[in-house]
């Protein structure tokens, strides 16, 4: 088989290469490596904030310094004039970390060095491409002007992304919903680790936003909301800003140094296709977050981890197009329902006078105010938390019940908190040579079985692998149509005694369900993976990948066509 080809080495592209590592495939990683103007103001300003699944996938993947390189905040305020309106305090399980993104790239491209599996190509850009229903073929230019042969392609460079283009995919959505000024400062301002969210700040003209986030080794990242159609800012002007700042959260301007800055707008688009036979598309190249504070490398990395194992089985075993369809189903899905809440809040909390009454709301408790729907929107909770569930993914259906019981009769099925497609809650699990771990460090290999068993932790593993339910629950997994890890956990929030979990590499629910059946078992993680695996010639570009290609630009890649700049 040939490797898989990724094309963009930033956060998205470094991750789901690392990932794909992990799993045995080997990947060609094309880096353009372009030189930005004021490459080390613009890289210091430009962070991320990740939640703790996609700390846990990060540090899975061999970077255990992200927690150390990153700052994990112990809470998080929403201030109007000089009244808190909202805060939220984080548990250690629970705590955002906010990083600087060259760190996080330079901590993901070390771990890659110890993968002989993942070639990076330096200095070389994508200007065309051919598949077929066996491959991909690339071509670069710059340093490297030849071509590469891969069996997948996944665009992961960037909102200008050339695979996007070639493939003739459209990118529609909003440009310049919302436009920052942000200034990476070293300052002592009150509250280290806590993030600020301050609306309307005295002394500031009306309708401003500043939101503080710390960072490691005393630094801020700080964001002004500007106006959309005003001019650029002028260094003057933000050190205006950044001192009238300074003066409202701690009464004077105290000593700081700016140590990065930018002006940029923010838009929010959803690439049409994800998928076109062999090609995927990831990151900024599938899609803008835009306003709120979502968090476009957060969303990358989702779309990494959901990515990796699917290519790893198709590179592996062979892959249904069901399974390689659910990308698209799953993710677009999810990043367009998050988009779509956001466009519904916006307006609300944009709005002349929609803060008047904030305060009043949230002590009358009829309803959350519009400060809980910012901090909401800036924490990705609530409506903006959509994508943690994949409701509608073609790996969720109803398994068919098989064999046995009555006619129409429905499967039994445990009561767990966790829907399917859910992310599934991080508990304390036992392997069956009792080692004890969390069940995030034990994801990303291949399908998890949990089967919850309260009192094994007082006993010794080998007490009860022969008791109770062990015996046929492991010759069942031993059985599953794809590899599977059987855990054992004390509890899961929601779950009985004797649920048995089926979850996906990702951390995503399958299913539950109460006492060992062994043919449901196999007929969910068998839905897990897409069904049984089509041909090599399957693969290629057909109708079915293609449904949409009368709404798009021509130029998508069908079978045996060549893409590229100059010819369709």
């Amino acid at each position: 088989m040939d490797p898989v080809i990724v094309a963009g080495a930033g956060p998205v592209g470094l991750t789901l290469a690392l990932a794909l590592a992990r799993r045995d495939v080997p990947v060609i990683l094309l880096d353009e490596a372009e030189v930005i103007a004021d490459a080390e103001g613009l890289r210091r300003s430009r962070t991320a904030v990740l939640g703790p699944a996609e700390v846990a996938l990060v540090e899975r993947l061999g970077c255990p310094a992200v927690r150390e390189d990153g700052a994990a905040w112990t809470g998080w305020r929403t201030v109007r004039r000089r009244d808190e309106v909202a805060r939220i305090d984080f548990g250690a399980d629970e705590a955002p970390v906010h990083i600087a993104q060259h760190r996080l790239e330079n901590g993901l491209r070390q771990a890659l060095l110890g993968c002989g599996s993942v070639r990076i190509v330096a200095g070389c850009r994508v200007d065309a491409l051919e598949q077929d229903g066996r491959g991909v073929t690339v071509h670069t230019n710059g340093s490297h002007d030849t071509w590469w042969r891969g069996s997948y392609l996944v665009g992961c460079d960037g909102p200008r992304s050339t695979v996007r283009k070639l493939l003739g995919v459209r990118f529609p959505g909003r440009t310049a919903v919302d436009r920052h000024a942000v200034a990476v400062v070293r300052a002592d301002l009150p509250e280290p680790g806590v993030a600020l969210l301050h609306r309307d700040p005295p002394g500031a003209p009306a309708g401003q936003e500043v939101t503080a986030r710390p960072l490691p080794e005393g630094l801020w990242r700080l964001d002004w909301l500007l106006p959309v159609q005003a001019r650029a800012l002028t260094p003057d002007a933000l050190v205006e800003r950044l001192r009238g700042t300074l003066t409202a959260w701690c009464g004077s301007v105290v000593p700081y140094e700016v140590v990065g800055s930018a002006d940029y707008s923010v838009h929010q688009r959803l690439a049409r296709r994800w998928r076109s036979g062999r090609v995927f598309l990831a990151g900024d190249a599938a899609h803008l977050m835009g306003a709120l504070g979502a968090q476009s490398v957060e969303e990358g990395l989702r779309d990494a981890e959901n990515l990796c194992w699917k290519l790893a089985l198709a590179w592996h075993d062979g892959a249904s197009k069901l399974l390689l369809n659910s990308y698209e189903a799953e993710r677009r899905g999810a990043v367009g329902a998050r988009l779509r809440a956001t466009d519904q809040v916006l307006p609300m909390l944009r709005a002349s006078g929609a803060w008047q009454n904030v305060r009043q709301s949230l002590l009358s408790g009829s309803t959350r105010g519009q400060a809980e729907l910012l901090t909401d929107s800036h924490l990705g909770r609530g409506a903006a938390a959509a994508s943690r569930v994949y409701g509608r993914s073609p790996l969720a259906l109803p398994a068919p019940r098989s064999g046995g019981g009555r006619s129409g009769a429905s499967p039994l099925v445990a009561g767990c908190d966790t829907p399917p497609g859910g992310r599934v809650s991080d508990v304390q699990v036992t392997a069956l040579d009792g080692t004890v771990g969390r069940l995030r460090d034990r994801l990303g290999r291949g399908l998890v079985v949990v089967l919850i068993a309260p009192g094994t932790g007082v006993w010794e593993s080998r007490h009860w692998l022969t008791a109770g339910l062990m015996p046929r629950l492991a010759s069942a997994v031993a059985a599953l149509p794809t590899p599977a890890e059987l855990l054992v956990a004390e509890t899961y929030p929601g779950a009985t005694a004797h649920s048995v979990l089926l979850i996906r590499p990702d951390g995503h629910l399958v299913t539950s369900m109460v006492g060992c059946r062994p043919a449901e078992l196999y007929s969910y993680a068998d839905l897990a993976r897409g069904g049984p695996p089509t041909s090599a010639e399957g693969d290629g570009p057909d109708a079915d990948d293609q449904h949409d290609d009368a709404r798009e630009a021509p130029g998508s890649g069908a079978a045996g066509t060549r893409v590229s700049g100059r010819t369709r």
